[in-house]
């Protein structure tokens, strides 16, 4: 199911990319991103699962999603995230739906190297983790993004409801990673608020 969620929302965002108007690449996305940075960096939930798995390390450092997005905020600067970004739109050419689709087809193969039975602890920005561990976090990414590029877009179009589930488990774990499941718990009831701005990716 974890594999699958990946797939079918590297799926959505890649039809969700070639929907983008043509006049709409150089507008707002989202904070200091136009849109074509953050397709950029929403493709990197694509690019860097190819990558990783071809960098097997020995040890796991890293347990579940939600540590490991408390760990890759601790290790990395807002300003350090936005130039990826940046970085990364500029590398989607001039045709970004292209380049997004063939990147999935890359992600796409390098994980149908190994087989459902295998579980190989690859490297990542939070350090060693299994692969089935590391997944959930590509999907939250091509899932919160996809909202955030149909948003921007004006696009009336959201993942799966199993891809949205999936991301809203790994939600909850990055709450409790940062000991903020009270808190949101009792905001989702409509039992108390959450601090203006506040964002549990830090």
């Amino acid at each position: 199911m974890t594999r699958t969620a990946f797939l079918n929302a590297g799926a959505c965002f890649a039809e969700l990319v070639a929907a983008v108007p043509p006049g709409r690449w150089s507008a707002p996305g989202l904070g200091s991103w136009d849109v074509r940075a953050l397709v950029g960096h929403a493709c990197r939930a694509l690019t860097t699962l190819t990558r990783y798995l071809d960098e097997p390390v020995p040890d796991v450092a890293c347990t579940n999603p939600g540590q490991y997005f408390v760990r890759s905020a601790e290790a990395t600067t807002p300003e350090e995230v936005a130039a990826r970004g940046v970085a990364a739109g500029n590398d989607l050419g001039e045709d970004p739906a292209a380049t997004v689709r063939s990147a999935l087809e890359q992600a796409r193969a390098a994980l149908a190297r190994f087989p459902m039975s295998e579980d190989p602890v690859i490297r990542t920005a939070a350090g060693g983790m299994r692969l089935s561990a590391y997944l959930p976090t590509r999907t939250f990414e091509l899932a919160l993004h996809g909202l955030d590029l149909s948003a921007a877009c004006g696009l009336d179009r959201r993942p799966p409801d199993h891809v949205l589930a999936d991301a809203g488990r790994t939600a909850m774990q990055i709450a409790d990673e940062r000991g903020l499941t009270p808190e949101v718990l009792r905001a989702l009831t409509g039992r108390g608020d959450l601090p203006e701005g506040f964002s549990l990716l830090g």
